[in-house]
């Protein structure tokens, strides 16, 4: 019985540009994965690159969650203050604080080829600029990994 082996591995995503707001990107990230499959038991760690834009876990059956998240980050965080960070338009330095408030990073378990996610768990950028563009995503897999099958 051979055992499974111990790897590494890394890659970066580039997501297409997304309105402001939280958007469900489960499915992109795991399009770019195909070797998921092969992990029997690791960790997925997940690094968006920007300082306007965020990751978080959150429900994915709802269409109303993003819509409802966007809103409250929105109001917690609102463009009218008296920011002195403004030079690069009036949703950049809310778009920090959003950052800050939601985070840059998810590990998420990994188990059988799968994450091990919750039944309603999804990931979600959070875009907070009404123009990001593309964002870079930099996911980490470490784990023990079946051998590759030619």
């Amino acid at each position: 019985m051979s055992m499974p082996n111990s790897e590494w591995f890394q890659t970066e995503i580039v997501l297409p540009a997304f309105p402001r707001g939280c958007h469900l990107i489960t499915s992109h990230v795991l399009r770019e994965l195909p070797h998921l499959r092969r992990c029997r038991m690791g960790l997925m760690h997940v690094f968006i690159q920007h300082t306007s834009a965020s990751l978080t876990i959150n429900e994915n059956a709802d269409p109303d969650v993003p819509i409802d998240m966007g809103m409250a980050l929105d109001r917690l965080v609102p463009e009218s203050w008296p920011y002195r960070h403004t030079c690069e338009g009036a949703d950049d330095m809310p778009a920090h604080v959003k950052a800050t408030l939601t985070g840059p990073s998810l590990s998420i378990p990994i188990s059988s080829g799968r994450l091990m996610t919750g039944t309603w768990q999804g990931i979600y950028l959070c875009e907070h600029r009404n123009s990001g563009g593309r964002r870079h995503l930099i996911v980490t897999i470490q784990g023990q990994f079946e051998p590759a099958t030619i």
